[in-house]
């Protein structure tokens, strides 16, 4: 039992009202009447980039929780205002995979989250650590009424049998420990189970899970949507955001013994590389610089301790965003991969099951080699027709699907723990470079889906022939297809004559918009940038837009390429030198100001016209709008000054 009541604590309602929201903060008299909560409360705003550079404990993160949306929260709020209980709207912990978010919740004094939905990595990472959470409101009403709550009650009825078990085991580390002493039973048997159809998912998810009843104590003959497994990842991959806390959590599990050999694991050091740029304000290299050269000096100890090979400033392997090196060098067909990051789905492209976990999980599977997973429920997405015109990107279709009420609102799920991946297919996809389909994965998860997966096609094919070096043969038997008789909780289709150049306007990746809603609108500041925005074919498409124009004087311009070899293969075109040539401050790869660290930050006073993937209030370092839109678009606002509809577009042949 875990009985609880508000005693002299107090419930803080994240509403959309400011002055409500400070009233409460102050003391004053507040009374819940409905008002309307937060909409997709982040990760970012729970816990903001700068705070993150800080460090991992609950003192450090405490005094900065929800210090992360306009001027109405300050630091300290929250934890000084005796708050036992916060209530959000729906989709509250959506972003991205830091579980620092859980942390700072804890540092500021709160015990219980009551949340209308919760996104499904925040509602992991407390499920892992040992946070109690629910989505019955009517809670609300009985702690009001000085009732105690048992709260234990409250996470049996909405956990499943593993995740149960994992909660009242003492949480992820010591559950899964156990599990591999033969200490602790898994929750569900190999045995018993017939042969069925099964989609891409389900049949990577059964191929891989841990099941210890079954040979070699791997492998189940099907998997379905709902079920929560342990199964055997073949890549792990951690970056200097999260190091310290995984470095911090795999110690005390599993002390200085070696890592899993089972699993390929690789360090990024990639989120703050770019955070000391010349072009990067003196005031948020003050506050972030010294401390990310700290945590950054923790993932590199961590890495040189147990010999792993890592990627970027002090590691042994090339520079970029872990996410497009994932895509470059390791993701294969019918891989589990998993990173500490939320947007770990953009290697789904590679026809792979790849998805985000906090730093909890991915302790356990740098230890043991195996992660938790929920097995996703399914929805195809078939993407066919024909965009006459030739202007819709991927990133035109992502922004179109996922600001959908369907996915906007989560109208697929219907039960608390249900989770979804987008599975990609149709004729279209035919049309498509690697680089321009990993857009549609890698924003998968601002639609609330676990992650996304590319079905076999011709551009996954030839990428791995001509990039990777495998034989035809080799890749063919490698692909994993859906069954023809696979159920899907549905089938989205996508016409590209019916997608308009989409953007997402601030606030949410969600908000979609055509661009000839918002045409006209100045833009100060572009950034073609991220693990989503900064591929080869996106600065070729930039390219495109701006060859034979002249950027306006006004225009701040920022260009990370997403890794070394994309660097390289743009500066061999002759891509570098336009673009510096235009006037775009060119930097080496990394993250950058996709997250408020790297040339490019949104001030306050600024409209950014961005190719990244998110624009949550002060996610890019300040509160300015940013809009999210293509790279052609984002190279044709650098011309004219505002979002201008690319159609007509005077496009100059090299």
């Amino acid at each position: 039992m875990k009985p609880f009541s508000l005693g002299k604590k107090r419930i803080f309602y994240y509403t959309e009202d400011a002055r409500s929201v400070r009233d409460q903060l102050e003391g004053r008299s507040f009374t819940y009447t409905g008002q309307p909560l937060v909409f997709g409360v982040s990760t970012d705003t729970i816990i903001n980039g700068a705070a993150c550079t800080l460090g991992y404990t609950e003192p450090i993160l405490g005094p900065h929780f929800l210090v992360g949306k306009g001027d109405v929260i300050h630091e300290g709020d929250v934890q000084k205002g005796n708050f036992s209980v916060v209530v959000g709207g729906e989709s509250y912990g959506s972003g991205s995979s830091r579980e620092v978010a859980v942390v700072a919740h804890r540092g500021a004094g709160i015990e219980l989250v009551i949340a209308k939905s919760l996104e499904r990595i925040f509602r992991e990472n407390m499920t892992f650590d040992r946070l109690y959470f629910t989505n019955d409101m009517t809670v609300i009403d009985k702690l009001l009424a000085g009732e105690t709550v048992d709260l234990d009650v409250l996470m049996e009825k909405q956990l499943s049998p593993l995740y149960k078990s994992v909660f009242f085991g003492g949480g992820l580390l010591e559950f899964g420990k156990k599990v591999i002493a033969g200490k602790a039973e898994l929750p569900y048997k190999a045995a018993g189970r017939s042969v069925k159809p099964m989609t891409i998912a389900e049949k990577i998810l059964a191929r891989k899970a841990v099941a210890t009843d079954a040979p070699g104590g791997q492998g189940l003959s099907y998997s379905e949507p709902g079920e929560q497994l342990f199964v055997k990842a073949d890549f792990l991959g951690i970056h200097e955001y999260t190091g310290g806390h995984v470095r911090s959590l795999y110690e005390k599990a599993f002390g200085h013994n070696p890592t899993d050999k089972g699993v390929t694991i690789r360090g990024f050091n990639d989120h703050f590389v770019l955070i000391g740029h010349d072009d990067v304000p003196g005031d948020v290299k003050s506050k972030r610089l010294a401390s990310a050269q700290a945590l950054a000096q923790e993932l590199i100890g961590f890495c040189k301790e147990h010999n792993l090979p890592m990627h970027g400033p002090g590691g042994n392997l090339p520079a970029g965003v872990c996410h497009r090196l994932v895509v470059e060098s390791y993701a294969k067909p019918g891989d589990v991969i998993a990173l500490t990051d939320s947007h770990t789905p953009t290697a789904g492209v590679m026809n792979c099951f790849a998805y985000g976990l906090g730093s909890t999980a991915i302790a356990l599977g740098l230890g043991t080699g195996m992660i938790p997973v929920t097995v996703p429920k399914t929805v195809r997405i078939w993407i066919e027709g024909e965009d006459k015109l030739n202007l819709v990107t991927p990133k035109d279709i992502i922004l179109h699907i996922i600001g959908d009420p369907y996915f906007r609102e989560m109208q697929w799920k219907k039960e608390p723990g249900d989770t979804v991946i987008m599975q990609f297919g149709g004729p279209a996809l035919e049309r498509f470079t690697v680089d321009e389909l990993s857009v549609l994965t890698n924003m998968t998860v601002e639609g609330s889906a676990t992650t996304g997966v590319v079905e076999p096609c011709t551009p996954v094919i030839r990428f791995l022939i001509e990039k990777r070096g495998m034989t035809e043969s080799d890749v063919r038997s490698m692909l994993v297809y859906p069954d023809d008789k696979a159920t899907y909780e549905s089938v989205y289709k996508v016409n590209l004559a019916d997608v308009p150049v989409t953007v997402a306007t601030p606030g949410d990746s969600r908000n979609r918009k055509p661009i000839t809603a918002v045409a006209k609108t100045r833009v100060d500041n572009v950034v073609i940038v991220s693990c989503t925005g900064a591929s080869l074919e996106d600065l070729k498409q930039v390219a495109m837009a701006i060859r034979g124009h002249k950027k306006l004087d006004r225009i701040h311009m920022v260009v990370t390429p997403s890794s070394q070899k994309v660097y390289d293969d743009a500066k061999q075109l002759g891509m570098i030198k336009m673009f510096q040539d235009f006037g775009a401050v060119v930097t080496e790869p990394g993250c950058g100001s996709c997250i408020g660290n790297g040339p490019g930050i949104s001030t306050k006073d600024t409209i950014t016209a961005s190719t990244s993937n998110r624009n949550f209030s002060g996610r890019m370092g300040g509160n300015g709008d940013v809009f999210l839109v293509s790279p052609f678009v984002a190279g044709v606002a650098a011309v004219t000054g505002e979002l201008t509809d690319p159609r007509g577009w005077q496009v100059v042949n090299a």
